[in-house]
C-alpha cells in the first residue's frame, strides 16, 4: 500500500517517542529551537497574507480567515519533512510508550520541558531577529494586524482559551499522525496542510504559534505585558494542547491500536 494503516501509524509514533528520547540534550534543544522558528516562519506568512487583506476581510472575513489558514502549515510541514521538534505533536507522540508502561514519565517530561523550551528560544530569535529588526512586519496594515491578533488571544477568559487550545493540538497532532502515513513527501504535506489549514482558520490557540505572534506584536507596541501573555494566552494554551495531544489523539489510538501482543 502507499500508506501505513492507522495500526502501522501507532507503532511508528511509539518509535518515534523512544528516538525522540535518546537525542543528547544538546541535539534535542537545536531540533527544538528549529521546530519554534519554523512555526514562527508560518505565522509570519500568515499576517502578511492574512493580515495584509483589510479588504477582503471587511468585505468576506471568511476568506481572509482562509487565507490566514491557508500559508501557516508551511511551519509544520517544515518540522516534520526537513526534520525538527514540536512541542505540541510530541504531547500525542510521547504519551504511547508511557502508557504501555515501556517508558519512565519522567523521560516524557524531560522532552516536553526541553522542547517546550527550545521552541520558545526559536520563536523568540525569529521576532527579534527576523521581524523586528527587518521591520517586515512594520509596515501598514502588517502592523496593525499583528496587534490586533495579539489582543484576541489575550483578551478571552482561561476556559476559552484552554478549549481553543484543545481544538488545536487535537488537529495538529492528528496532521503530523497523518503525516506518518504517507510514504511520500507530497502525501505528508497534504496530510499536513487540511487539519493545520483548519485549526488556524477556526481561529483556535496554539501555544508555540502565540510565541511568536504575541512577543511580536509586542515589539510593534501592542499594549500587553509579558505577565498578561503568559497569564492570559499561553498557560491556558499550553494546558489546553496538552489535553488536546496526549488524550484526544495519543491516550484514545493508544488503546484502540496498540495492544500487548
Amino acid at each position: 500500500m502507499g500508506i501505513f494503516t492507522p495500526k502501522e501509524i501507532a507503532y511508528q509514533a511509539k518509535d518515534t517517542a523512544f528516538q525522540k528520547s535518546a537525542y543528547s540534550i544538546d541535539k534535542f534543544l537545536l531540533l527544538s529551537f528549529l521546530g519554534g522558528a519554523f512555526v514562527a516562519f508560518g505565522s509570519i506568512l500568515a499576517i502578511i497574507v492574512g493580515g495584509g487583506s483589510p479588504e477582503i476581510a471587511a468585505a468576506n472575513p471568511g476568506l481572509q480567515k482562509f487565507m490566514f489558514g491557508a500559508v501557516f502549515p508551511v511551519g509544520l510541514i517544515l518540522v516534520i519533512i526537513a526534520g525538527a521538534d514540536l512541542f505540541t505533536s510530541d504531547c500525542a507522540i510521547m504519551t504511547i510508550p508511557v502508557l504501555k508502561k515501556e517508558m519512565k514519565p519522567s523521560k516524557l517530561l524531560k522532552v516536553w520541558t526541553l522542547s517546550y523550551f527550545g521552541n520558545f528560544i526559536g520563536a523568540l530569535f525569529v521576532v527579534y531577529f527576523i521581524t523586528y529588526l527587518t521591520g517586515i512586519l512594520k509596515p501598514e496594515p502588517f502592523s496593525t494586524a499583528s496587534i490586533d491578533i495579539a489582543i484576541a488571544k489575550t483578551s478571552n477568559p482561561f476556559f476559552k482559551t484552554f478549549w481553543k487550545g484543545v481544538g488545536a493540538n487535537w488537529l495538529v497532532c492528528l496532521a503530523a499522525w497523518s503525516a506518518i502515513a504517507a510514504k511520500d513527501v507530497t502525501g505528508k504535506v497534504l496530510a499536513i496542510w487540511f487539519p493545520v489549514m483548519t485549526f488556524v482558520t477556526f481561529g483556535f490557540e496554539h501555544s508555540i504559534a502565540n510565541m511568536f505572534f504575541i512577543p511580536n506584536a509586542m515589539t510593534l507596541g501592542a499594549d500587553i505585558s509579558w505577565t498578561t501573555f503568559i497569564v492570559k494566552n499561553l498557560i491556558p494554551a499550553t494546558l489546553g494542547n496538552i489535553v488536546g495531544g496526549a488524550l484526544f489523539v495519543g491516550t484514545i489510538y493508544t488503546y484502540i491500536y496498540v495492544n500487548d501482543k
